[in-house]
């Protein structure tokens, strides 16, 4: 990084209230991941409107942090690479081919970021942006074993050199995506944010993508659809009825500033017409 990571800013946009600067050990990053998840929102309101989204820590740490905005995943890893790097954590980024909705044998491209996580107990997959299925807690690379987070069960499978995470979902193992643990680096997701944030045939530029963990449930919404996924395994769904409900929903909810953009408040209405 070319400046020094805003570490009490960020600490304080998770609302972590604990005065000793937090240890570099694994109870400690289950404790950011859940924070983080909590705290910050994944969203695409800039791929929305059709705005690059720009994926170097100064411009990350302004948004998600100064602007008290959210971000897709690129945002959510770099952000989140650079305050675990600045607590001492020793951190590699990878990138994974997303399979949620896709036969294991599809080719899919590397768009999504993930980072490997080195703790005193063990290294760690983190992942902090994957929407509404986002693991609020690190995860053991351990071939085949059920790891329980706050908001549901994951495993990992090791498929040649790939691995393979798996959601539970409704008693049934569904893939998320595939990934090698092999280095990459800040400018290897410049291209793929910037498709994704800009291209007509990406699912980040036609549609409203917003999701947000709670201490016992997560929240996600995907254009006017709104599900709340509840810890007792129960799902709450509705759709919201007009411009007005979207527009208090994205600022109530998921804590999203919106009412005094012009250029974000006609694309969401848009949306609420269809």
């Amino acid at each position: 990084m070319s400046t020094q990571f805003p570490l009490d800013a960020y600490l304080a946009r998770l609302d972590w209230t604990s005065a000793a600067r937090p240890a570099a050990d694994a109870p400690t990053l289950d404790a950011l991941v859940l924070a983080h998840t909590m705290a910050i929102p994944f969203e695409n309101l800039d791929p929305l409107r059709r705005k690059p989204v720009a994926v170097d820590s100064e411009t990350v740490a302004a948004k998600l942090i100064d602007a008290r905005r959210g971000g897709f995943c690129f945002e959510h890893g770099r952000l989140f690479a650079d305050a675990l790097r600045a607590l001492g954590y020793p951190v590699r980024e990878l990138a994974a081919r997303v399979m949620w909705m896709q036969p294991d044998d599809a080719l899919t491209p590397q768009s999504h970021m993930l980072l490997d996580v080195d703790t005193p107990d063990g290294e760690r997959l983190v992942d902090v942006g994957f929407g509404g299925l986002t693991v609020t807690a690190g995860l053991r690379w351990e071939d085949g074993l059920e790891q329980r987070t706050p908001h549901g069960a994951y495993r990992l499978l090791r498929r040649d050199d790939y691995w393979w995470l798996q959601s539970q979902i409704a008693g049934e193992w569904k893939n998320l995506y595939r990934v090698r643990r092999i280095d990459m680096h800040g400018c290897d997701y410049e291209a793929s944010s910037y498709f994704l944030s800009t291209h007509p045939q990406s699912i980040f530029t036609g549609n409203l993508m917003l999701a947000r963990a709670g201490v016992d449930r997560r929240w996600t919404l995907f254009n006017r659809d709104l599900s709340e996924y509840r810890a007792d395994g129960s799902v709450a769904r509705r759709t919201l009825a007009d411009g007005d409900a979207l527009i208090a929903t994205v600022q109530d909810l998921f804590g999203l500033p919106v009412a005094d953009q012009p250029d974000l408040l006609t694309p969401l209405r848009a949306l609420a017409a269809d």
